[in-house]
C-alpha cells in the first residue's frame, strides 16, 4: 500500500509539495497545480524541470489530476480536446500512466437522453486519442453527469477502458449514500481520494465524516487496491475556486492556521485509520 497526495493543498510551490510529501512520508503524486499553474497549462519544458526536480527527491507522479471533463456540455469540446492532447504529452514526460477526469457538467433544459449522448460523444472521443499505456480514471463529482453512483456505473459498463476514481466526500456532497455506492462501484475502481465530508457538505478530516472512509478503505484494500490519494480540503489554497467551479467550499471552524498544518492533519487522519486508531 502507498500514500499518493494533491500536494498542491501545501504550497502552491513544487518546493513546498515537496516538503510537505516528505515530512509525511508520502512518495507519490497526483500533480493538479504546481507554482502557480494548472497542470494543463505547464509547458513541456516546465514539465520536464518539474520531473527532473521530483526524480531528485524520489518522488513520483502517480497521476495527472487534470481538469479534462469538468467543463459544461455546451463549452467548445475542440479546444477541450487541444488541452487534452497536451495533458498527454505532460504525462508522457512525466512517466504518468493515469489522467484524473470528469463526465461534464449537464445544459439546463437538457433531458437524459440528450445529456448520455452527448457524455458518450465526448468520453468516446477522449478515449480515442488516448494510448493503451495511459489509463483515464473517472472521478465522481457534485453537479456533473457522474455525480452519482447509477450514473457513475452507466459510463464504466459502457466504456470498459475506463476506471474509477472513488471519492467518498464528492458522493456525500450529493446525498449518496457511499456503501451502496461502494457495492456498485468497487470493481470498476482503480483507486480512491481520501476526502470526508459533513451532512452540511462541510469537509473534514477523514473518519469524521459520512463517507464511510474507514469502511471504504478497508474494503478497497481487501481487493488489493495499492494507492490512495490524499486531498485534504481542509483548508483554503491556491486554484481551489476554480476548482469548484466557482462555488463556495464549506471548512466550518478551522482548527489549522495555515495550509501545511491542514495537509498534515489530513495526512494524520488517514494514517489513523491505516493503523486502526479512532
Amino acid at each position: 500500500m502507498k500514500l499518493c497526495a494533491f500536494a498542491d493543498e501545501a504550497s502552491a510551490a513544487l518546493s513546498g509539495q515537496i516538503a510537505a510529501l516528505k515530512r509525511n512520508g508520502i512518495s507519490l503524486l497526483e500533480i493538479r497545480g504546481v507554482n502557480g499553474k494548472n497542470i494543463k497549462d505547464v509547458s513541456q519544458s516546465e514539465a520536464k524541470e518539474i520531473k527532473s526536480v521530483l526524480d531528485s527527491e524520489g518522488i513520483s507522479v502517480w497521476s495527472i489530476g487534470s481538469p479534462i471533463g469538468k467543463i459544461s456540455l455546451a463549452d467548445d469540446f475542440e479546444v477541450h480536446k487541444d488541452d487534452f492532447k497536451r495533458l498527454l504529452e505532460t504525462a508522457e514526460i512525466l512517466s504518468a500512466d493515469k489522467i484524473r477526469m470528469f463526465s461534464f457538467f449537464p445544459v439546463k433544459g437538457m433531458n437524459e437522453t440528450a445529456i448520455k449522448e452527448a457524455v458518450y460523444e465526448r468520453i468516446s472521443a477522449l478515449l480515442s486519442l488516448t494510448p493503451d499505456s495511459v489509463m483515464l480514471c473517472h472521478e465522481n463529482e457534485k453537479d456533473i453527469f457522474g455525480e452519482n453512483a447509477e450514473n457513475c456505473l452507466w459510463l464504466h459498463e459502457t466504456f470498459p477502458r475506463l476506471r474509477a476514481v472513488f471519492d467518498p466526500a464528492n458522493f456525500v456532497q450529493c446525498g449518496v449514500d457511499t456503501k451502496k455506492a461502494w457495492e456498485k462501484l468497487r470493481g470498476y475502481t482503480e483507486y480512491l481520494h481520501i476526502k470526508d465530508a459533513a451532512a452540511d457538505g462541510t469537509v473534514v478530516p477523514a473518519g469524521k465524516g459520512l463517507g464511510n472512509v474507514p469502511y471504504i478503505v478497508e474494503e478497497y484494500l481487501a481487493k488489493g487496491g495499492s494507492v490512495m490519494t490524499l486531498e485534504p480540503h481542509l483548508f483554503a489554497f491556491t486554484g481551489l475556486s476554480a476548482l469548484e467551479n466557482g462555488a463556495s467550499v464549506k471548512f466550518g471552524i478551522s482548527a489549522y492556521r495555515n495550509n501545511d498544518e491542514a495537509f498534515d492533519a489530513a495526512a494524520l487522519a488517514l494514517k489513523n485509520i491505516l493503523s486502526g486508531k479512532k
